[in-house]
């Protein structure tokens, strides 16, 4: 049995470990296991190094830190080649119109380029009452640049963030929705929408039935840190300062997670297709740079089952209510 090598990911990071070693040979074993596991617990971001590309080392991988969860929405793709034992693995897949790449879906002008698969700052299932703990990706297909998924830890951006910026987010929820259309956002917007996806009309029958989510912009650790988690997609408004107010001070906020963003604050992956990523989506925001439009790009997340019990959706129901309800 091989052993593993765990180090920080970067000198400079306060979060963030990079995993080499991980392979057929040790990844049942139990310390092994244990290790990753407190590694993860206490760096929040695990970058795996030279892993076998295939989606059986993702979901063992997974498997590792917890038990897998089905994604709450029946409209995201599913990735068809893994079988039962890794339901909700989803994939998201853009191919590039070869005639006119640029009238692609999902494409932003983002500093003057056209770009696809661009993800403003967010943390998984916002939407939703109940997050997943973590969620594992990798990325079969990339650009030859550009691309990349960007990761900025909730605790370190809370140390970073204007004092004063922190104290209004104190104690504050912030409500979510399903409606993912970037032509739909509202704060911190530094991109032009440019074309919508064609599943946003099964996406939007979705939209109409899910209550509004209420998730917390500040919240502590059993640890006793705390951690900024504010994500500006899909945010809708500030709990109970549905005005012009509320909306400055999300604006405010997503902006300057933007400028955080775009310094040492935040972690960028280059991927290679035998990396893997995992995060703790309780506490690590993410995003996705977007590459060009004429490139093919996919990559195929593992999402893994544990809450932390801050979130609720606006009229108290459950997700199986929600959807029983339309059956």
């Amino acid at each position: 049995m091989s052993d593993i090598t765990i180090r920080n990911l970067r000198d400079d990071l306060s979060f963030g470990a990079l995993v080499t070693g991980l392979d057929w040979s040790n990844i049942e074993d139990e310390t092994t296991r244990q290790s990753l596991r407190d590694t993860f617990a206490e760096r929040g971001l695990i970058v795996f190094k030279d892993m076998e590309p295939s989606a059986r080392m993702q979901v063992a991988v997974s498997k590792v830190f917890g038990p897998l969860k089905d994604h709450p929405t029946k409209t995201t793709p599913r990735d068809k080649e893994t079988g039962e034992e890794a339901q909700g693995v989803i994939d998201m897949h853009y191919r590039p119109d070869p005639e006119n790449p640029e009238a692609g879906e999902g494409l932003v002008e983002y500093k003057g380029e056209v770009l696809a698969r661009y993800s403003p700052w967010h943390f998984d299932h916002c939407y939703n009452d109940e997050l997943n703990y973590a969620g594992v990706l990798r990325a079969p297909i990339n650009a030859p640049t550009g691309g990349r998924t960007g990761f900025m830890d909730g605790v370190e951006l809370y140390r970073q963030f204007p004092q004063a910026l922190r104290d209004k987010l104190e104690g504050k929820n912030v409500i979510y929705t399903l409606d993912t259309r970037l032509s739909k956002m509202k704060y911190g917007v530094n991109f032009k929408p440019l074309t919508e996806n064609s599943g946003n009309i099964a996406l939007l029958k979705e939209v109409a039935i899910f209550p509004r989510a209420m998730h917390p912009a500040v919240w502590e650790r059993e640890t006793g840190e705390k951690v900024l988690h504010f994500g500006p997609w899909m945010a809708v408004a500030l709990a109970h300062h549905e005005d012009a107010e509320g909306d400055a001070l999300l604006n405010e906020v997503a902006h300057e997670m933007n400028r955080l963003g775009e310094g040492t604050t935040a972690y960028w992956h280059d991927w290679l297709p035998t990396d893997m990523v995992i995060w703790d989506n309780h506490r690590m925001l993410h995003a996705v740079e977007g590459c060009s439009a004429r490139y093919e790009r996919q990559t195929l997340r593992t999402t893994i089952k544990g809450d932390y019990g801050l979130g609720y959706f606006e009229d108290g129901k459950k997700i199986g209510e929600v959807y029983r309800e339309v059956a």
